[in-house]
């Protein structure tokens, strides 16, 4: 039963990436800096921690890989944000990625995936 919910959350995520891509004209107009900033200072602190010990449990904490893949600008730059986003939310299966949705919003994972395609804060100092 496992399996077929995994299998089912992965092609959920494919799904959206791929009727999310008819949108975009551009890589980066999918996810704008504009939807990232409704995220108030208090979350985005939040999120800065949960990115830095949470994901960086698997990502490494400077983001530069480990058991995850890095998660650095130059790593992402070919990534589709709509691509990153649904990764976050929904996992990415097989792969050891779980989703992330019942903690964060559409709007956290935005924020998110605008911050690490251009230097994620407080990790690269």
């Amino acid at each position: 039963m496992h399996l077929r919910t995994t299998l089912f959350m992965g092609f959920k995520a494919l799904l959206l990436c791929c009727s999310m891509s008819a949108y975009a004209t551009s890589e980066t107009d999918a996810v704008t800096d504009a939807g990232a900033l409704t995220i108030d200072k208090k979350r985005q602190a939040e999120l800065v921690q949960l990115v830095r010990q949470d994901c960086g449990s698997c990502h490494g904490l400077t983001l530069k890989g480990g058991l995850g893949s890095p998660l650095l600008p130059e790593a992402l730059k070919d990534k589709a944000p709509e691509y990153l986003k649904a990764a976050i939310l929904y996992g990415l299966a097989p792969a050891a990625m779980p989703p992330w949705k019942r903690f964060l919003s559409e709007a956290d994972a935005e924020w998110i995936v605008v911050n690490l395609k251009k230097g994620f804060p407080g990790v690269y100092q």
